[in-house]
């Protein structure tokens, strides 16, 4: 296999993964999955607009759909969620869990920068036109 295709491989793995993750984590808020919060928030509350990005946003992700814009919301998300929930428990991220926020954020912002690559819905699409 080449060094280029590996890269490609890697990128899928990291787009799906990271996709999975945020998906089975807005499911936790929006339908209790995952042994999760009962469902039930408003649509207008803060947990219902995360959760509702993150289960369409992960799906997104994993598809690789429309990835730049999705990525970068999702990593202003991220972003907001680092600042007003674990930020004001302490300055660092290990002491304030907000380790996986943190790093969500510089993934999505690193997937923003980079497309959805070859293997990706975008791919597909682009490429018929």
């Amino acid at each position: 296999m080449s060094m280029e295709r590996a890269k490609q491989v890697a990128y899928v793995l990291l787009r799906v993964v990271a996709g999975l993750l945020f998906f089975q984590v807005g499911a936790m808020k929006l339908f209790g999955w995952f042994g999760g919060m009962p469902p039930g928030a408003s649509m207008t509350t803060q947990l219902w607009i995360g959760g509702a990005l993150e289960v369409v946003g992960g799906l997104a992700i994993m598809l690789g759909l429309f990835t730049r814009p999705v990525a970068f919301i999702l990593s202003g998300e991220m972003a907001v969620a680092y600042w007003q929930f674990h930020a004001p428990h302490g300055a660092w991220p290990v002491l304030n869990h907000g380790e996986p926020a943190v790093l969500f954020c510089f993934i999505f912002l690193y997937m923003a920068a980079q497309g959805g690559g070859d293997f990706s819905l975008d791919a597909l699409l682009w490429r018929k036109r």
